[in-house]
C-alpha cells in the first residue's frame, strides 16, 4: 500500500511539473510573439532588407535631399541589438524610444559592420545643417558701395590709465590699383599730431594684423576722446592713398579692466573739400511717416572757429525743432572739450506730422561755452523746405521725405548769421 501511495504522489508531482513548464514554454512563446508583432507595426512604413537594400534606400533618399537642399540628410538607424525595443511614431518619421521591458536586454559583443547592417532599419533622417553654428554677418554682408571694413577691440586699465587698442584685420579694402599694400594710422582725438602707425602688409585686400598699441589717457579724460582710423595704401613710388577711414567716440562705451570690446566698422570716405568760413557740420536726417517722427544725428563737425582753444572750451549743438517760424522744441548735445573737430554721434527724435512738413524746418547751431562767460555762436545752418532754404539744406531736406526711414546724411556750411 505504501509503494503504491508513493508511486501515485510522484506521478501526480511529476504531472504538475510537466504542466507548469508546458506554461512557462507557452508565455515565452507567446511574449515573443508580441514583441514580433509590435516591432512589424512599427517598421511597416520602411521595407526591413538585406544590406544592399538599405545602402540603395540611402542612396535614394540622398539623391532627393540634394535636389532641394545645399545638405544631405543622415540615415538614422536602429541598431539591430535594440530591435527588442519598443519604439513611437513620430512626425517626419523620427522615432522615441519608450521605456522598454526589463526582461529585453541588449546583446552584447562584437559584430561586423556587415552583420550590423544586414539586420539594421532605417527609421528618419538627421539634417546636419541644423547643427551648423550661425555664420558672422560681419565677414559676409558688405552693402553696394562699402570701401572696405575694419576690426578692431579696445580695452582701458582704470589702475595704469592706459588705453589698450588692437587693429586686427580689414576686409575687401577698394584701392585705386589693382594691388593695394594697406597700413593703418591711429588717433586719439582731439590730439590731431601724434599718432600710431601699423605695419604696411604687402599685396592683400584683406590684410590681417594682430597688432597692440598703447594710449596713455586719464580716466577723467577717457569718455571725451575719439579714436580716429585712417586706413592708407602705399603704391610702387611710395606714396600714401587715402582709402578710408573710422570715426569712434568712446563716451558710449562701458571701458573696463575686464571687459575688452571687439567692433567692426565699415570705412567712410574723407571729406577731402576745405572748410567753409565758419566751419562745417555732419548730421542725418530721417522722417518716419508711419510713426509721425523726424529723427536727427548729429555726427561730427570741422574747422570751427573757435574763440578760444583750450580744454576749457566746450562745443556743443542745439537742435530746434521750427514750424512757421515759431519754436517747438529745442535738445542739445553734450559738450566736447577743446577742438574745432568735435564728433558727438548723437540721436535726437521729434514728433512731426506729415502734414506739418511743408511748413516745419530744423535749426542746427554750433556754440561755444566758456566757464564764467556767456555762450558765443559759432555757427548755425537750417534745413526744411523751399519756404525757408534753398541749395543743399532744401536737397537733403527733400531727399529725406522721398526716403522713409532711411537716414541721410550730408555735410552743410555753417553760417554766422541768418
Amino acid at each position: 500500500f505504501t509503494e503504491q501511495a508513493v508511486a501515485v504522489a510522484g506521478a501526480v508531482i511529476g504531472g504538475i511539473l510537466l504542466f507548469v513548464l508546458i506554461g512557462i514554454t507557452a508565455y515565452l512563446l507567446w511574449k515573443r510573439f508580441c514583441c514580433l508583432l509590435s516591432y512589424e507595426k512599427l517598421t511597416s512604413p520602411v521595407k526591413t532588407t538585406n544590406a544592399n537594400a538599405v545602402f540603395q534606400d540611402q542612396t535614394n533618399s540622398e539623391m532627393q535631399l540634394k535636389s532641394t537642399s545645399r545638405f544631405r540628410s543622415v540615415p538614422f538607424i536602429i541598431p539591430p541589438t535594440l530591435h527588442g525595443r519598443d519604439w513611437v511614431n513620430l512626425t517626419n518619421e523620427e522615432q522615441v524610444q519608450e521605456d522598454s521591458d526589463p526582461s529585453m536586454i541588449a546583446q552584447c559583443g562584437p559584430r561586423s559592420s556587415f552583420h550590423s547592417l544586414a539586420g539594421a532599419y532605417v527609421v528618419g533622417t538627421i539634417n546636419p545643417a541644423l547643427y551648423k553654428f550661425p555664420e558672422d554677418k560681419s565677414e559676409t554682408d558688405f552693402p553696394d558701395g562699402n570701401i572696405g571694413r575694419l576690426w578692431f577691440s579696445i580695452e582701458y586699465e582704470q589702475e595704469s590709465e592706459r588705453l589698450l587698442v588692437s587693429l586686427i584685420k580689414a576686409r575687401k579694402l577698394q584701392p585705386p590699383a589693382d594691388s593695394c599694400s594697406p597700413f593703418v594710422k591711429i588717433y586719439l582725438l582731439p590730439d590731431e599730431r601724434s599718432c600710431l602707425q601699423s605695419k604696411t602688409k604687402r599685396r592683400t585686400l584683406n590684410p590681417q594684423f594682430d597688432e597692440n598699441f598703447v594710449f596713455q589717457v586719464s580716466s577723467k579724460m577717457l569718455l571725451q576722446r575719439t579714436l580716429k582710423f585712417l586706413v592708407y595704401h602705399v603704391d610702387k613710388q611710395k606714396k600714401h592713398h587715402l582709402l578710408g577711414q573710422v570715426i569712434f567716440p568712446l563716451k558710449n562705451e562701458l571701458l573696463t579692466d575686464d571687459n575688452k570690446l571687439v567692433i567692426w566698422r565699415d570705412l567712410e570716405k574723407e571729406n577731402l573739400e576745405p572748410p567753409s568760413e565758419y566751419g562745417d557740420l555732419q548730421f542725418s536726417l530721417s522722417y518716419n511717416d508711419y510713426l509721425g517722427r523726424l529723427t536727427v544725428v548729429v555726427l561730427r563737425a570741422r574747422g570751427l572757429k573757435l574763440q578760444e582753444e583750450n580744454h576749457a572750451v566746450g562745443v556743443y549743438v542745439k537742435v530746434s525743432l521750427m514750424n512757421h517760424n515759431k519754436f517747438i522744441k529745442s535738445k542739445k548735445t553734450a559738450a566736447v572739450l577743446g577742438t574745432p573737430n568735435p564728433v558727438y554721434n548723437e540721436t535726437f527724435s521729434f514728433k512731426a506730422d506729415q502734414t506739418e512738413l511743408d511748413t516745419a524746418s530744423l535749426s542746427l547751431s554750433v556754440l561755444q561755452s566758456i566757464k564764467g562767460e556767456k555762450t558765443l555762436l559759432l555757427g548755425r545752418v537750417v534745413v526744411g523746405p523751399f519756404m525757408y532754404t534753398r541749395g543743399k539744406e532744401l536737397e537733403h531736406w527733400n531727399e529725406m521725405i522721398s526716403k522713409p526711414k532711411e537716414l541721410v546724411k550730408r555735410w552743410h556750411a555753417l553760417c554766422h548769421s541768418m
